[in-house]
């Protein structure tokens, strides 16, 4: 199912004309946003776009069941966490700020974002994302053989 908020990524061939190129791209951008990078870059963007709706349905749900180990409702806590998503991710998209940004406006110094950022830096989340899409990676190459 698409909402024409997807991503596609396309490398085309040496033998691809600039016709192709521009058809391509023309059908693509009617459901999503494209970019063109070159083949080798491929499985990294498989990585990334491909594999990236699941990190996102991951953080949701994670979301949701701390909001319930914490005593919310079940439904309450996946609307909760639902939306809060939906939201930050218009505020990255509509804002014209970059998400570092974003997330520095939001935080209070010694206040309650700053406590779960502090959290994320100590298991080290960047590390963990990126092990996460260098093993996507890894295997899409694994894949592609």
């Amino acid at each position: 199912m698409t909402f024409g908020k997807g991503f596609a990524v396309m490398s085309p061939g040496n033998l691809a004309t600039n016709e192709d190129i521009a058809w391509l791209e023309k059908v693509l951008a009617s459901s999503c946003e494209v970019i063109t990078v070159p083949e080798e870059l491929q499985d990294a963007a498989t990585a990334l776009s491909g594999s990236g709706p699941a990190y996102f349905f991951t953080m949701v749900e994670a979301m949701a069941d701390a909001g319930k180990k914490l005593g919310m409702s079940g439904e309450d806590s996946m609307n909760a966490a639902k939306q809060v998503l939906i939201g930050a991710a218009a505020m990255v998209e509509k804002s014209g700020l970059e998400p570092g940004t974003l997330r520095e406006n939001v935080t209070s110094p010694n206040g309650t974002t700053f406590a779960a950022l502090k959290t994320f830096a100590e298991k080290d989340f960047s590390e963990i994302v990126y092990l996460a899409m260098k093993a996507a990676r890894d295997r899409s190459i694994e894949l592609g053989k």
